[in-house]
C-alpha cells in the first residue's frame, strides 16, 4: 500500500479527525463548479470524500508522488456524481467493485489491438487521459485533474468522466445506461426505465454525431461537447455527464432534452419528476 495512504489512515486512527478545514476550503476554491452546491450538499460531499479516501488506494505512476491535496481533489470530483444517488446503491457503494486509482503525471500512451471485419489484427497507440476498467482500477492524468477548474468552461472533467463509466458498468456492461429501478421517471419496471433511458440518450447521441459530422465536413459550427462523445453511446453518456456537473448552464442550453433525465438519476431530490 502507498505510504501516503498509510500515513493518512494512521492520522485518522490516532486523532479521529477528518479532512482538514484548510485543505477542504482550498479544494473548493480550485473547483468553482462546486459553488453550485448548497451548504447541506457540501457537507454531504465532504463526508463522502472522506469515505472514499478511507476505502481507496492511490498509486502514483512514473515517479508521481500523491499528496493529500491531490487525493482529496480526485475524491471530491469522483463523489460528485454519487452525491445524491441512493438506489440501487448509495454513495461510495457505487464504487465498491475496485480499490486502486493509478495517477500519472500526464496523458499515457497505451498500446491497443483490434480485429477488423476481415479478421486482420491492427495494432495502434492511443493517448489516454483516463481509463476505467470493469471491476478494475481507474487511471487518471494528474495534469487533466489539476486543470479541472479551468476546463469546466468546456464541459470537460476527466475524473467525473471515468467515474461515470464506473457507474455505467455497475450492471455489467458499459452501454451508456446505468442501473435503473422501477419507478424511474414513471417507468413501470426496470426494463421499461432502461428502454426509456436508451431511447432518449440515443436520440441525443445521433443529433450530436450529426452536428459533429457537419462541422468536420462542411465547416458548420462545432457542437460544444468533446468530440470523443461521438465515438460510442457509452462515451457520449460519460462526456455528457461531465458537462452536466461542471457547466450545467451551458449543458442545459445545448442539451435541454437530457436535463430532466439526468436530474432524475443524479439529482432525484431536486427533480420535479
Amino acid at each position: 500500500m502507498l505510504r501516503w495512504l498509510r500515513t493518512l489512515r494512521s492520522k485518522r486512527d490516532a486523532t479521529g479527525a477528518g479532512i482538514a478545514q484548510d485543505l477542504w476550503l482550498a479544494t473548493l476554491a480550485q473547483l468553482p463548479f462546486l459553488q453550485a452546491l448548497d451548504a447541506t450538499e457540501r457537507t454531504a460531499l465532504r463526508q463522502l470524500a472522506q469515505d472514499f479516501l478511507d476505502c481507496k488506494e492511490f498509486h502514483g505512476a512514473a515517479g508521481l508522488v500523491i499528496r493529500d491535496d491531490m487525493a482529496l481533489s480526485i475524491a471530491v470530483q469522483a463523489c460528485l456524481p454519487v452525491l445524491a444517488l441512493q438506489t440501487p446503491w448509495r454513495g461510495v457503494s457505487w464504487y465498491d467493485d475496485f480499490v486502486g486509482i493509478v495517477v500519472y503525471p500526464g496523458a499515457v500512451r497505451a498500446r491497443r489491438e483490434m480485429v477488423d471485419e476481415t479478421g486482420v489484427v491492427h495494432q495502434y497507440d492511443e493517448e489516454l487521459t483516463g481509463e476505467a476498467m470493469y471491476n478494475g482500477p481507474v487511471t487518471l492524468s494528474w495534469q487533466d485533474v489539476a486543470d479541472a477548474g479551468e476546463s469546466a468552461q468546456h464541459g470537460y472533467n476527466v475524473v467525473i468522466h471515468e467515474f461515470v463509466h464506473k457507474i455505467d458498468m455497475r450492471d455489467g456492461a458499459a452501454d451508456g445506461c446505468p442501473p435503473l429501478v422501477a419507478g424511474f421517471m414513471g417507468a413501470d419496471s426496470a426494463a421499461g426505465a432502461r428502454a426509456q433511458w436508451l431511447e432518449t440518450l440515443h436520440a441525443h447521441f445521433l443529433d450530436f454525431s450529426d452536428k459533429l459530422s457537419l462541422a468536420e465536413r462542411f465547416g458548420a459550427p462545432p457542437p460544444w461537447l468533446d468530440a470523443y462523445g461521438a465515438s460510442s453511446l457509452d462515451e457520449f453518456f460519460a462526456v455528457a455527464s461531465e458537462a452536466f456537473f461542471v457547466n450545467r448552464p451551458r449543458f442545459a442550453t445545448d442539451f435541454a432534452g437530457l436535463v430532466p433525465m439526468f436530474d432524475a438519476f443524479f439529482r432525484p431530490r431536486h427533480s420535479a419528476v
